[in-house]
């Protein structure tokens, strides 16, 4: 098992996109800090995965993929669009994602790649939030369109769903 973590939007949000994907073993959602000038702590989630399921660089690109990776929505800052690394070889990673991404989109990324320092998890009850009540006008407005888009662009990584929508729906609405 790799561990990596990812910053991009509402953490309810980040936690249901990587609970959908294969490999997948655990999400943690809460509060992530990094090294100054990134020390406050921003919403995030930490993913623990298996490589040999899923790599690095598919995480990394669901996760640019399903968040304004490319726009400056942060209300406080908690909102910071990031990936969290635990070692050389995923910044390393991670920053060739970043430039394939921003390449693609033809965009300057406001995605980052930050250090990991320290965590703070959700209270207990916002944890496993779409799991929990996917019926909320929340998880229905903002998560089921990034499950959906998962489902049609990484098809090979998103976990079977019985109640997955019709290919036709939008891209997915970001915060």
């Amino acid at each position: 098992m790799e561990t990596i973590g990812f910053g991009g939007g509402c953490h309810w949000c980040t936690e249901g996109v990587f609970q959908a994907l294969r490999g997948v073993a655990q999400v943690d959602q809460g509060f992530i800090r990094s090294e100054v000038p990134w020390e406050a702590a921003a919403e995030g989630v930490i993913v623990g995965f298996d490589p040999a399921v899923i790599s690095l660089a598919t995480l990394i690109e669901v996760h640019l993929r399903t968040h304004s990776a490319n726009g400056t929505y942060s209300p406080g800052g908690r909102y910071r669009s990031a990936v969290y690394v635990f070692t050389a070889e995923q910044r390393a990673v991670a920053e060739i994602a970043i430039d394939q991404f921003a390449s693609a989109s033809r965009e300057a990324p406001r995605t980052l790649v930050l250090a990991f320092v320290g965590f703070e998890p959700s209270a207990p009850r916002y944890r496993n939030y779409y799991r929990t009540d996917p019926q909320r006008p929340f998880c229905r407005r903002y998560i089921d369109p990034k499950l959906d888009f998962i489902r049609r662009h990484f098809t090979d990584n998103a976990l079977p769903d019985a109640a997955a929508a019709s290919a036709d729906l939008a891209p997915p609405r970001t915060e």
